[in-house]
């Protein structure tokens, strides 16, 4: 680093890179020094942003080049583990696209290696910064709906999934660790009781093209006797509210926006919080300031102040949908996931 300035790299250039790269060039400490794709129009789009940055059409040489501090991962699931295996190896902080790895055991390589080395390795869990969980969180956690004991999430619609790899279970981890990567870090954020066991079931039914599943259910069931829910499904005619929250003292539901056709998924959910006497409000979303995330590495790795997102969490997630894949091999019955609390 030069003068507390991280220098990044960008290992990966679709969608998430973008969004990587226009947070770099606004957050202060951080300084985008070089990309790596092999596709030549991704690595043009990123150099709209960052003229300057030194472009690589082989990662092991980006890794190799003595440009970075740290690097942003955004390659498909199944090589997470690999590419940050060589990162840390090598000495650079590492940020993951989710999810961390398909394996618990590969993320608790990788933590130890991290830890063995002093550096910064944590999961882009950029849903946990959504202006709608913000708000619900906070709703949650100010006790007007008392003590929540019921938490159902759902993604989804009637729809053919994509051909891109996302639908590829082999590289995606499937449709449990494609969006349950997202609602499982929501739900153990805003349940942090200890987990008891874990239920999953995959239905196959309709698109033959992919090989994820058409419609996946989990069900997460505390020590304590309280229970989550997580659905994504490409066979729902007719959507669930994105959360429904019951509390000893009232209820919130999270509705989806009529207008974010086709893209519902990326607009935040309208909030209703209903209380007990019968008597119901629209929560005013309470956003962050953008790009927190990225301010909170470079406080980490400048001063050493603890994340909103760490590893453990991240590890944790992967454990929660490793269980609920073999749930769904064995018809639903539940299962212990392997979970860590340091």
């Amino acid at each position: 680093m030069k003068n507390g300035t991280i220098r990044v790299g960008l290992l990966a250039y679709g969608a998430i890179g973008h969004e990587h790269n226009l947070a770099v060039q606004n957050t202060e400490g951080l300084e985008l020094l070089a990309v790596c794709d092999t596709n030549p129009q991704r690595i043009e789009a990123a150099l709209e942003l960052a003229p300057k940055a030194t472009a690589f059409g082989d990662a092991t040489e980006m890794l190799n080049s003595g440009l970075l501090d740290l690097v942003v991962i955004s390659t498909p699931p199944n090589s997470h583990y690999e590419w940050a295996k060589e990162s840390l190896s090598r000495g650079i902080h590492v940020v993951l696209e989710k999810p961390m790895a398909l394996t618990a055991d590969q993320c608790d390589e990788l933590i130890s290696i991290a830890a063995d080395k002093n550096l910064m390795l944590v999961v882009y869990q950029n849903r946990r910064f959504d202006d709608d969980f913000v708000t619900m969180r906070e709703i949650v956690r100010s006790g007007e709906i008392g003590d929540v004991y019921h938490y159902d999430s759902f993604v989804g619609g009637y729809s053919r999934p994509c051909d891109y790899w996302h639908s590829n279970a082999e590289v995606s981890g499937g449709a449990i660790f494609d969006w349950g990567s997202h609602f499982f870090d929501q739900i153990l954020n805003i349940i942090p009781d200890d987990v008891a066991h874990v239920s999953g079931q995959n239905h196959k039914r309709v698109w033959t093209h992919a090989t994820n599943a058409d419609h996946a259910h989990v069900t997460v069931t505390f020590t304590n006797g309280k229970q989550a829910t997580f659905v994504h499904s490409d066979l729902a005619a007719a959507r669930k509210p994105k959360f429904y929250v019951l509390g000893t003292e009232g209820a919130i539901i999270g509705d989806w926006d009529p207008a974010g056709e086709p893209a519902v998924a990326d607009l935040p959910a309208i909030l209703t919080v209903h209380h007990v006497d019968g008597t119901s409000r629209i929560a005013t979303l309470q956003p962050l300031e953008p790009h927190e995330f990225h301010r909170s590495i470079v406080e980490f790795i400048n001063n050493g102040t603890p994340m909103e997102v760490n590893a453990l969490q991240s590890r944790n997630v992967v454990a929660i949908m490793q269980a609920a894949e073999q749930s769904a091999m064995q018809n639903a019955l539940p299962v212990t996931p392997s979970l860590r609390r340091s």
